[in-house]
């Protein structure tokens, strides 16, 4: 049985960052290395707007010659987000950012943000339950399982 977002965000031990909109280039990177993270939600309130992460900066910022700055969030970040539900399974999440080649899924309840779950949280999760797998059944081949 696969764990559910929920689940997984209940583990979690950091929360969930965001800048505003008209905030710099500069402000989002300053905040995303003192929290040593690779992304930020973009919010109003508690409105999501979109997301800005390192792969934005990478390829929006520094290949197109831009002054991190002079440039706001809004210009950058990508609005067309896929969300998740926390009732969700981390194997869906595998599936979208697989099949969508991204790494942050935000996560609503309703309309609220209530976390983030990133690739390394996914892999995390799969592990520790190949892990508790293999720890299950090599206590059934010793003869050490308890019912």
């Amino acid at each position: 049985m696969s764990l559910t977002v929920r689940q997984l965000l209940n583990h979690k031990t950091s929360g969930v960052y965001a800048t505003r909109p008209d905030a710099s280039v500069l402000e989002a990177l300053e905040l995303m290395a003192r929290e040593d993270i690779s992304s930020v939600l973009v919010m109003e309130g508690d409105s999501l707007k979109g997301i800005f992460t390192e792969r934005d900066y990478a390829r929006k910022v520094i290949l197109r010659g831009r002054n991190s700055r002079d440039t706001v969030i809004r210009e950058l970040m990508t609005s067309h987000l896929i969300t998740m539900s926390p009732d969700q399974t981390i194997d869906d999440c595998m599936s979208i950012m697989t099949e969508k080649h991204i790494r942050h899924l935000p996560v609503l309840e309703g309309e609220k943000v209530i976390g983030l779950i990133s690739i390394g949280d996914v892999v995390k999760s799969i592990i520790a339950g190949h892990e508790e797998t293999i720890q299950q059944l090599a206590g059934y081949i010793a003869g050490d399982l308890k019912t």
